[in-house]
């Protein structure tokens, strides 16, 4: 976790889940990217989905008031074969959503896949190599993250949002000046390059 600090910009990731919702919170200042807070909301212990639903707005609510985020970036649903799961998820996400814009946070949605092509430079990266590109892009070692898969990929839903807006901020910016090279939306480096410079970090399955 980052020192307190007067960010220039805060912005939340949530990874949804009716079962677990991962959260994520990274700091902005000049060109500084730092964890300020990650973590996950067990949602296992209510039987009810509605209840479920409910506990997810009030975290989210909470997040939110706790730690003043500029934006929320949510992880869209995946859209799967079983019908009923998806509902429920996107039911999930529709409440932290509801929970955000309540306090007047603007919120960006990105597919599972785009938010694994802003980290590693691949959508079909898996979520540990996801967490391991999350460790190098913050600065931080594995043990300062949590160990839930959820809160990473929180994170990474937070760090594609900065990474599209300050292409996007690049590009309005350049108009104009075409030789001006734009940077790359996969963030300050991909997977392939984190696997040539550290050879002695990645594991064979």
């Amino acid at each position: 976790m980052a020192d307190e600090m007067q960010w220039d910009r805060v912005i939340m990731g949530v990874d949804p889940g009716t079962n677990v919702m991962g959260y994520g919170v990274i700091g902005i200042k000049g060109k500084r990217l730092s964890m300020i807070a990650a973590g996950v909301v067990t949602l296992s212990k209510f039987p009810d989905h509605y209840l479920k639903l409910r506990h997810i707005y009030e975290r989210t609510l909470a997040l939110v008031v706790g730690y003043l985020p500029d934006e929320l970036a949510i992880e869209a649903p995946f859209f799967g074969k079983n019908v009923q799961s998806m509902l429920k998820l996107g039911r999930a996400q529709g409440v932290a959503i509801a929970a955000a814009l309540s306090r007047d946070v603007p919120v960006a949605e990105y597919e599972p896949r785009k938010i694994k092509m802003a980290i590693t430079g691949t959508g079909g990266a898996s979520k540990e190599q996801v967490r391991t590109m999350i460790e190098h892009q913050l600065g931080v070692t594995e043990d300062v993250l949590p160990p839930e898969l959820d809160a990473t990929d929180a994170l990474g839903a937070a760090l594609c949002h900065y990474y599209e807006t300050e292409r996007d901020r690049m590009i309005a910016s350049s108009k104009g000046s075409a030789k001006i090279k734009l940077p790359s939306s996969r963030g300050k480096s991909s997977w392939k390059d984190f696997v040539e410079k550290n050879p002695d970090r990645i594991k064979k399955i």
